[in-house]
């Protein structure tokens, strides 16, 4: 009880207005400098790091996932919006390109001065620092400590709330611990401070902290998204398909508000049994043909800035099938068959084999991206997709759409359509 107690406690001030005024670093850029914590521990640094290696496939999906949901984060989207450097599929390419590298680069090297993880967390730092003296300037905001850990969420919050969804599994006792442990060493790098850094001294505290985020925070986000939202979110995967064409928007947004329990985003049949109990006991006896609201079945949202929509109903008779479900249902066929594949290559990752060949395949794409990223290629031209992580990225005039461009109705899938969706 006292570790949820503290759990709590923790949660309830980040999400306090201090931390979300507080700004990432207080000094000037030319003065930043970074140092390793007092408590840090190179051996179990290191095991972290090997724990991620052996689960880099899964882990790195995660992180995809987790990054469409801190978009949804009406604070950090403004902060991207005014940035102007991920509004069109180009930048965002480059910029999340960019910062894919950027994580990957901190596991692949030891964390020293003058290392290659040491440079890219500076550079992440320094990025943070200036974009949020440019966001205060132009009015939106500052990058704040509260923008930070609620950013981490995104790197850690679905692979470690939900590690069956990505078919991770600890080897030995004391991966998670040695993982959770790289992410608050990294936190406290990249200028999170300790008070507010959501990776916390064990493992079983950081789970906790991470349920009690989705629950206030990244649920009712996803359910009641802010504008821009969809373009965001839609032009960062669009432009992530360049370097890994398994993407596909649709199913990846619908899976994202399944990871993050959502209302009515179900998938599996006990998805759909629990739901329909969970709506008879919402209706206490009325009938079955009411709604019932889905600001019932969450936390209202402990952020503000998010718009004020009408309810949105779940009926009970809509769920007596999965395919039956609304929002399922309205998911084209290619998105449904990318959603079964994910699935697929999640349940074959959980063994020895399916682990090592995913690893190996997503090393061999780690190589073509940094030097032969083809399908940009073909898109942006060969010079204009190459990623240095050092170089700034750039910036577009392009002026996101509003949700509802991608919200309103589409024009039914063509059977030649999902006939090639069975094989690309």
């Amino acid at each position: 009880m006292k570790c949820f107690v503290s759990a709590e406690a923790f949660v309830d001030a980040l999400l306090t207005k201090e931390a979300a005024e507080q700004p990432s670093d207080k000094v000037n850029p030319d003065s930043l400098a970074m140092e390793l914590p007092d408590w840090f521990d190179e051996e179990k640094y290191n095991r972290g790091r090997n724990f991620y290696k052996s689960n880099c496939f899964a882990l790195s999906s995660s992180m995809l996932m987790g990054l469409v949901a801190v978009f949804a984060v009406p604070s950090i989207l403004n902060v991207l919006i005014g940035s102007r450097r991920s509004n069109s599929v180009y930048t965002a390419y480059k910029r999340y390109l960019s910062t894919l590298l950027h994580t990957v680069s901190w596991f692949e090297h030891e964390l020293k001065p003058g290392s290659m993880s040491w440079k890219s967390l500076y550079a992440v730092r320094s990025r943070h620092l200036k974009a949020g003296l440019a966001s205060k300037l132009k009015g939106n905001g500052v990058v704040s400590q509260r923008d930070l850990a609620l950013t981490q969420f995104g790197f850690v919050g679905f692979s470690m709330l939900k590690p069956d969804k990505f078919g991770i599994w600890q080897q030995q006792a004391g991966d998670w611990e040695a993982y959770n442990y790289v992410w608050r060493v990294v936190g406290y790098m990249i200028g999170i401070e300790d008070k507010y850094n959501i990776c916390r001294e064990t493992f079983e505290e950081t789970r906790e902290v991470l349920q009690l985020l989705q629950d206030r925070v990244y649920t009712p986000c996803l359910e009641n998204v802010p504008e821009h939202f969809e373009h965001m979110a839609r032009v960062m995967l669009d432009g992530m398909w360049s370097v890994n064409p398994t993407v596909e928007t649709d199913g990846f947004l619908y899976w994202c508000r399944h990871l993050a329990d959502v209302p009515g985003y179900i998938y599996t049949e006990n998805d759909r049994l629990k739901l329909q109990s969970t709506l008879r006991q919402k209706l206490k006896g009325k009938s079955l043909d009411t709604g019932v609201d889905t600001r019932e079945l969450m936390c209202r949202p402990s952020i503000d800035g998010l718009p004020n929509l009408p309810p949105r109903l779940l009926y009970y008779k809509d769920y007596e099938t999965v395919d039956s479900a609304p929002y399922y249902k309205k998911l084209k066929f290619f998105a449904r068959y990318k959603i079964f594949l994910y699935n697929l290559y999640m349940t074959l990752y959980s063994s020895y084999l399916g682990r090592l060949y995913f690893n190996l395949n997503f090393q061999f794409s780690l190589y073509l991206m940094r030097y032969f990223p083809y399908l940009a290629f073909i898109r942006f031209g060969i010079k204009k997709s190459l990623v240095n992580i050092f170089e700034e990225d750039p910036t577009d005039d392009a002026v996101p759409k509003l949700n509802i461009e991608y919200t309103k109705p589409q024009p039914p899938e063509t059977w030649f359509k999902a006939a090639l969706s069975l094989i690309w």
